[in-house]
């Protein structure tokens, strides 16, 4: 199968829901509109931006598809929303500057939306096991630790991109106070504690000179932590729903909305189906255009 005809099918397996199709189709147009205008004021590095949003909103359909699954349509409609939100408007339209808090709300839904995955991959480890049956426990804590290393990795891309590329994913902030063991004139590691600073002075080897005014400037380290915090009340958030859900002790169906769950042979029939009369579909229309 080429890589065109491997596309149309991710697509017409987005299509299966008019709703999800809608939004992906909304997003995918405001993302190639985004991609013309970059292309024709030569900003190619938000051109490569563009086309990477493009193929993350493949992705979902894509495991569907490679791993027999379903996911649900608002969970996936939420995965679609949260690329665009995290690529286009945070980083192509500055959002993560312009907007306080954007990042912090980011990482919060992605460590809820992490949760998600993590159970539901595990929970259907579970149902399809005869021989070990996971308790509910067992079930949240496996969700909250899997969304809490897809943070921790995602920390760690940050910091490459610092540190091989000075990118600055890690956002700076102007940090008032700290304390300091190296400023300890008896070494003996003892914290000096320096407060009220108004302002820093950068000097380089150039002789450029940058003045931080406020306090100094701390790279990285706050905003790490930040995320991570924000991440976990993301990841406990879904894992103490999950497990309520799976002791029958809620009434929330939140579970149900942001799932993956194994396709059925009826489920699989259906889709296949669908998708060849959208295959033969678009062949129809090709060979009238052609004509």
């Amino acid at each position: 199968m080429n890589l065109n005809k491997k596309i149309r099918r991710l697509k017409d397996r987005i299509r299966l829901n008019r709703r999800t199709f809608l939004i992906y189709s909304v997003l995918r147009a405001l993302v190639l509109v985004a991609m013309v205008r970059c292309a024709v004021m030569r900003q190619y590095e938000d051109v490569a931006l563009c086309a990477l949003s493009l193929f993350l909103f493949l992705l979902p359909s894509y495991f569907e598809d490679r791993m027999s699954l379903t996911v649900s349509p608002m969970f996936e409609t939420v995965i679609y929303i949260f690329i665009y939100a995290a690529w286009m408007l945070g980083e192509l339209h500055h959002l993560y500057i312009l907007v306080p808090g954007w990042d912090t709300l980011l990482h919060t839904i992605n460590g809820f939306l992490c949760a998600a995955v993590g159970f539901s991959l595990f929970d259907i480890l579970n149902a399809g096991s005869r021989r070990i049956q996971l308790s509910p426990v067992y079930l949240a804590v496996v969700a909250f630790c899997f969304s809490m290393t897809v943070g921790v990795l995602w920390e760690f891309i940050e910091f490459g991109g610092d540190v091989l590329f000075r990118l600055d994913m890690q956002k700076d902030y102007v940090i008032p106070y700290f304390g300091s063991v190296t400023l300890d004139p008896t070494h003996s590691q003892i914290p000096v504690n320096v407060s009220g600073i108004t302002k820093t002075i950068i000097e380089t080897s150039g002789g450029k000179t940058y003045v931080i005014p406020g306090g100094y400037l701390d790279i990285g380290i706050v905003d790490t932590m930040k995320d991570l915090f924000v991440n976990f009340l993301g990841a406990l958030t879904f894992s103490i729903i999950g497990y309520r859900q799976v002791c029958h002790r809620s009434k929330l169906r939140i579970t149900e909305h942001f799932a993956v769950r194994p396709e059925t042979d009826e489920e699989r029939a259906v889709i296949a189906k669908e998708i060849d009369e959208e295959e033969a579909a678009y062949e129809s229309r090709r060979m009238r255009r052609r004509k």
